[in-house]
């Protein structure tokens, strides 16, 4: 086989890997999600270590595989996320931007259909998500906000847990190709 065959074929086969949600999925499961951010610890204080705008754009990102759709991805529901919380605007919408970035070039290039694979995807993507968000809380808002690494490692293993159980769930509404 030439070169350019080969070629061809990878970029046929990653065409070919990249999912296709149907419009209310795309926009009612990252509108699920952030409710459920904002109101459920409310009543339940417990389930307060849920990130779960996060990991809609990190599954969203990772199974569309464009960069230009995790941008999109990250920085809607990012807005939307700060617009429904106490945040400043803009905040989770410039982290997410760049979580949904990141992982949707990962998701060119790696086998994401694997659960052990979704599993440190997942916490990787929650600490960098924790850590830049604190950067950002620094260096634009200038709070002086505690990073906690020891907190912050055991809140990503607690959300890559349900992230692939969220992960499982989400693929039984993509559409078939």
């Amino acid at each position: 086989m030439s070169n350019s065959s080969e070629r061809i074929l990878l970029s046929s086969e990653r065409e070919g890997r990249i999912s296709h949600f149907r419009f209310w999925v795309m926009v009612g499961v990252p509108l699920a999600a952030i409710l459920f951010q904002v109101y459920v610890p409310l009543f339940f204080q417990f389930l307060g270590f849920l990130e779960l705008p996060l990991l809609v754009v990190v599954y969203f990102a990772l199974m569309r595989r464009n960069q230009v759709s995790g941008l999109l991805i990250g920085a809607v529901v990012g807005l939307a996320q700060d617009s429904l919380s106490k945040n400043p605007l803009g905040m989770f919408g410039i982290v997410n931007t760049l979580v949904g970035y990141f992982a949707s070039s990962i998701g060119v290039r790696l086998d994401v259909d694997n659960t052990a694979m979704r599993l440190v995807l997942i916490f990787f993507f929650f600490v960098f998500h924790q850590f830049f968000y604190w950067v950002l809380a620094r260096a634009l808002l200038a709070q002086q906000l505690a990073f906690e690494p020891q907190k912050t490692l055991l809140l990503g293993v607690l959300n890559a847990l349900v992230g692939v159980s969220l992960f499982y769930f989400l693929d039984k509404l993509r559409e078939k190709a």
